[in-house]
């Protein structure tokens, strides 16, 4: 019995990624598997160059710098039955025609859940033995601080509120278990047994806020959460509290952050804010209670490997008919990232 065909694939995306997406055994790998041109990037599905592989593409393997995939799109790969996306999100990716002409969606979003809870993990540790502001008092004294200093300090029994139960929040709650810190969880599609399943107790979010000394933000950005963290709520984050956001900067109200940081009553650390990147004269920029990071917290690069493993292993599930693993389903974009 004659094997089957291998799928016939695309790269859509900003050629700029593919070599760390895809380092040369992995590509040898994708390659035993995929009937690929991996010189072949597209990033205008109305480029002639492209326009002959794509007729016959079943897979397109896209990544950041890919064009929207509307029906205009579709009508250049009309045998597409699977996108396969070597990051995270598809919200803004995936046209309406994509869900309609029933094409398999995956997302890596698994696989970049993992530096984005390593960073958090970081912050949060850091933040707890108040690292941020020692380090600006000893650049401004090159002495220690006293004792007195110091008595608020540490991570022993040092409350963390996690506000959403997404692929991040729940890995950043596996990677708190080894540590003496109490998590607190707050997301409306848990029951209290699932949270404690997780190692948290759950709380409405107001109550998650009054509690915690960290509250970490793993919420997805829709209409529901938009400035779910408004001038009220932030005003419930106890004195000298952190606010830790790696999500998106959507999710809080940004000139009330902002007032709050510029009082000194509130700490924060930041990976994301709103708008993106800041203007020039933003005060976070020089506050010493703000540790600003430019969007870092998610896969760069030798952590896009992970993402790129995750694609070639859902390339081989597809060649061996086997359903992907890490499938997106249009009914969840819902409450999704």
């Amino acid at each position: 019995m004659p094997s089957p065909q291998p799928p016939r694939a695309v790269f859509a995306m900003d050629p700029v990624h593919l070599p760390l997406l895809f380092p040369p055994p992995l590509m040898a790998r994708l390659r035993r598997t995929a009937d690929i041109d991996t010189e072949l990037v597209v990033r205008d599905f109305t480029d002639p160059a492209g326009a002959a592989a794509l007729a016959r593409a079943e897979v397109l393997i896209t990544g950041w710098g890919c064009p929207h995939l509307d029906a205009g799109v579709l009508a250049t790969v009309p045998k597409l039955r699977a996108v396969l996306h070597a990051a995270g999100s598809v919200r803004s990716l995936v046209g309406e025609a994509v869900w309609k002409h029933g094409v398999t969606v995956s997302s890596a979003v698994t696989g970049n859940a993992v530096p984005v809870a390593e960073y958090t993990l970081a912050m949060i540790l850091l933040a707890g033995k108040d690292a941020f502001a020692h380090r600006e008092r000893y650049r401004r004294t090159h002495a220690g601080p006293p004792p007195a200093e110091t008595a608020a300090t540490g991570n022993l029994r040092r409350r963390v509120g996690v506000v959403g139960a997404s692929r991040v929040g729940r890995r950043l709650m596996e990677l708190l278990r080894p540590f003496d810190l109490t998590v607190l969880l707050h997301d409306p599609y848990l029951s209290p047994a699932e949270a404690a399943a997780l190692g948290a107790e759950l709380l409405p979010l107001e109550d998650l806020l009054r509690r915690s000394d960290i509250v970490s933000l793993h919420a997805p950005d829709i209409p529901e959460t938009h400035h779910m963290l408004d001038r009220a709520r932030l005003a419930l984050i106890r004195d000298g509290g952190v606010l830790i956001n790696t999500a998106r900067g959507a999710l809080v109200d940004h000139e009330a952050l902002t007032e709050e940081l510029v009082s000194g009553r509130l700490r924060a650390v930041l990976d994301v804010t709103e708008p993106e990147p800041l203007p020039a004269d933003s005060p976070l920029y020089r506050l010493p209670n703000v540790f600003l990071t430019p969007h870092i917290a998610g896969s760069l690069g030798n952590e896009l490997e992970r993402l790129g493993l995750i694609v070639v292993e859902e390339v081989e599930r597809l060649a061996a008919g086997l359903p992907p693993l890490h499938e997106v389903r249009h009914a969840d974009l819902a409450r999704v990232a």
